[in-house]
């Protein structure tokens, strides 16, 4: 892990096209600003944890969908029979 040290206002650069800027200090808690393009998603890592939780369960279910999906047709071919 990369530790850098920034004073209020000071930006670090990731790439050409991610900035991440101190914009206040209270206390323990540090405001950031992130510029970064659309393109880039950006999530507080709690949030991104979630998404992903979601999405492996998404995924999960989709497989039982497909399964669904192939027994519903597997019945109608052989209802023509």
């Amino acid at each position: 892990m990369l530790v850098l040290s920034r004073k209020l206002e000071e930006s670090i650069m990731i790439g050409d096209e991610i900035e991440i800027k101190v914009i206040a200090v209270h206390g323990e808690t540090v405001k950031l600003g992130i510029t970064a393009p659309r393109s880039i998603p950006v999530h507080r890592k709690e949030v991104y944890v979630e998404i992903e939780k979601e999405n492996i369960r998404a995924a999960a279910m989709g497989a039982t969908v497909d399964r669904i999906d192939l027994l519903e047709h597997i019945f109608k071919e052989d209802r023509k029979l």
